[in-house]
């Protein structure tokens, strides 16, 4: 137990060093995402001049604007750049095959490594958001109680399990496709219309809002911002935090069985 321990932290350093060699690249690509921040704040708040209300499926511009800034901090968390697709293309290129040789589990591997790219990510970015959050504090209507932002913070890590899971399940469909490009199109799509990133999903009307609050994208970006607000307090919090738990469960497992159904259909051939 101790030696597999030492095992995955050799690995989580040795990704950590991965992700810091080329730390001016990914500091510059880490801050030009704040840009549409402004162009959002403008967008809103034409939005509402337009509309003449102060109110929009209840939230006020204000609101509007905070649910924005805690998508992006939630999206931080759930959304996995390039783990399908690698995973896709070690399948296509027999990469994959050393994870079939080697004493290494392929999932735990790739989830270390996502943690050493979030954790650069968050110690880049952590300035970036302190400086936004306060610019914009304005619009925020406070810090919420004690317990609601525990649950605040267990969503956010919730949604990056969820993120996780979900996109290496995706990738693992490359064993039976090889070329899933247009397949992780479509799943982008509809991970950034449906979980609540472009805006709030109360604003979209039934059958619609029905058929999102069956799928997971919500408790991706959706879910953790409307926490953090208030919007979604006692019984109902408990309930979301419960289905966003019960996602994750049932991805670790989805995961784990397409993995080992692609494994027992591979062949690699030469060196």
């Amino acid at each position: 137990m101790l030696a597999r321990a030492e095992t995955w932290w050799t690995i989580l350093k040795i990704c950590l060093e991965e992700r810091l060699v080329y730390r001016g690249d990914f500091a510059l690509g880490t801050l030009m995402r704040f840009l549409p921040i402004v162009t959002q704040i403008f967008l809103w708040t034409a939005v509402f001049a337009a509309a003449g209300s102060g109110l929009i499926m209840g939230f006020s511009p204000d609101d509007i604007i905070a649910y924005y800034l805690l998508t992006m901090l939630a999206r931080a968390f759930s959304s996995m750049p390039g783990l399908a697709s690698g995973i896709a293309r070690q399948v296509r290129e027999g990469e994959i095959k050393k994870f079939l040789i080697q004493p290494i589990d392929l999932i735990s591997y790739l989830l270390l490594a996502r943690i050493a790219h979030k954790s650069v990510y968050y110690l880049v970015a952590a300035g970036p958001f302190a400086l936004v959050y306060y610019l914009c504090r304005s619009y925020f209507p406070g810090w919420p109680p004690l317990e609601v932002f525990a649950a605040f913070l267990l969503s956010l890590v919730l949604a990056f399990l969820l993120g996780f899971f979900l996109e290496a399940t995706m990738g693992m469909i490359a064993f039976w496709f090889l070329e899933v490009s247009s397949l992780l199109f479509v799943y982008m799509l509809f991970t950034f219309f449906f979980s609540g990133h472009m805006f709030p999903l109360d604003f979209l009307p039934d059958p619609w809002r029905t058929f999102v609050d069956f799928m997971p994208f919500k408790y991706m970006a959706y879910f953790p911002a409307v926490v953090f607000l208030g919007k979604v307090q006692g019984t109902e919090l408990v309930h979301g935090l419960m289905i966003q738990a019960a996602w994750v469960l049932g991805f670790i497992v989805l995961c784990r069985v397409t993995m080992q159904a692609g494994f027992n259909r591979y062949s690699g051939y030469g060196g």
